[in-house]
């Protein structure tokens, strides 16, 4: 069959490597002028760097075999996680049992609370339970409120904001913890990262290689504007060129946008078309639901009642480390950003030409202030909240900044979202949906992109 794919970044290049394993003609259509989604990258002087952050776990099966299938394993490097708190002025270690213990910020009786819930999780298998009630309401009775606005509160309003921590799914927060666990060798060991030393942005590359080595199609710069659909059917679908001004992410000092009437231009001419027997969506769903003809307005209905979160990166190169944390959590909320990710601590710094690299981690809506600040205002807004955590940082240790605004990063994950998660199937015959909104109860990530690839490989003989 011949089979379109909107969208290359790790599922739609998934879907259409297992695809074309089957013997089907694939054509994957990308609006950025690279495949990889946000794990793909650019280039700095710190070398490649990719636009989100990413690591595996080593239960991370799916994504796993596909690295071992396209003969990159070699390239994978383990270790063990440095997980931190920053929280009442001081950074925690936050990755065994005994570090819970020893974290200060709470009293000896509800850390014991949080280490017996967390055990309960751990070992709990069937979380259907957990679906219709908020992780508000279930963490705050078994650990207390106390702990609870201590402790969790901060990391779920930091990951969904004011507007939408406490309607979160208890269930997203079991798969939170299923997923880390299952990478730990005891129940007191800490958990194995791992991440390939080429980058993820290769293994994209590669199976972009493979699929074009096999006479598979991939326009890049390609943005799809309508699906056709005829009779109930899907026929085929319109697309025109990306508008040339592509920054992704920008450098903070440099907003200028590559000047280009091409764009405006191309706007006049009609879209190209293209048919197909099968299509499958991996853009977001929202992004879906402009895509269909208005006669399918229930579904389309259906489709926005999904809502997310973008997320707002700012990437730094740095002269020195900041901390010996790779994944920092951030309590305090009085810091407007709710993770630090110290790349350099997860893969050493010989792999980035001897500098650090240091992703800041946001989670908003779009009408939040903060989204609308262009990266010097808001690099300049966190710099101070740096100086809080490592009272030594200057910033003279930034070499280099730039600033990624990621739309639809994250699905709201609210108690009862299985009512509200779209199938993969689509009531157009021949048209198919693969995007995060469907990992549940599990968090997005790289591996359960590449379950969501297997799972349509499934339904499409």
């Amino acid at each position: 069959m011949k089979i379109g794919i909107v969208g290359a970044g790790a599922t739609g290049l998934a879907i259409a490597y297992y695809l074309h394993k089957k013997g089907h003609q694939i054509t994957i259509f990308e609006q950025a002028p690279f495949v990889g989604g946000q794990a793909s990258t650019f280039d700095t002087t710190a070398g490649k760097l990719e636009r989100g952050y990413h690591h595996l776990f080593t239960s991370d099966e799916y994504i796993l075999n596909l690295i071992t299938d396209i003969g990159l394993s070699e390239q994978m490097a383990w270790s063990d996680s440095r997980v931190g708190n920053f929280a009442n002025g001081s950074i925690y270690d936050f990755a065994t049992p005994i570090d819970l213990l020893k974290y200060k910020p709470m009293p000896l009786i509800d850390r014991l609370r949080i280490g017996f819930i967390t055990l309960y999780l751990q070992r709990l298998q069937n979380w259907n339970h957990l679906e219709n009630v908020t992780a508000v309401d279930w963490l705050s009775s078994k650990v207390g409120k106390k702990a609870y606005d201590s402790f969790w509160k901060p990391m779920l309003k930091g990951k969904f904001g004011s507007e939408y921590y406490d309607k979160i799914s208890m269930a997203w927060i079991w798969g939170k913890f299923h997923t880390r666990f299952a990478s730990r060798k005891s129940m007191f060991s800490k958990e194995q990262l791992g991440y390939p030393i080429c980058t993820f942005s290769e293994i994209f590359e590669v199976l972009k290689t493979i699929l074009q080595q096999s006479g598979n199609k991939i326009h890049l710069s390609k943005t799809v504007r309508q699906i056709l659909v005829e009779n109930g059917e899907v026929n085929g679908l319109f697309y025109e060129n990306t508008p040339p001004q592509w920054t992704s992410p920008s450098k903070i000092n440099d907003e200028s946008f590559f000047e280009d009437d091409s764009y405006t231009k191309s706007k006049k001419n009609k879209w190209l078309y293209e048919d197909f027997d099968n299509i499958i969506v991996t853009a977001p769903s929202n992004i879906f639901s402009r895509l269909l003809p208005i006669e399918y307005d229930k579904y389309i209905a259906e489709l926005k009642k999904i809502e997310y979160l973008s997320a707002v990166v700012v990437i730094l190169i740095l002269n020195k480390k900041f901390s010996d944390i790779y994944w920092m959590n951030i309590t305090d909320e009085s810091i407007p950003f709710v993770g630090l990710i110290e790349q350099t601590n997860l893969l050493p710094p010989k792999y980035y030409k001897n500098k650090h690299v240091l992703y800041l981690a946001n989670y908003m809506s779009k009408d939040n202030p903060m989204y609308q600040m262009d990266g010097n205002n808001l690099l300049n807004s966190y710099l101070p909240h740096l100086k809080k955590i490592n009272s030594s940082f200057d910033q003279t240790w930034i070499e280099e900044a730039y600033n990624q605004k990621i739309e639809a990063a994250q699905p709201i994950i609210t108690s009862g979202y299985s009512k509200l998660m779209p199938s993969h199937s689509t009531p157009i015959k021949g048209l198919y949906l693969a995007n995060t909104s469907q990992i549940y109860p599990e968090d997005r990530g790289t591996n359960y992109s590449i379950q969501l690839a297997k799972k349509i490989e499934m339904i499409i003989y």
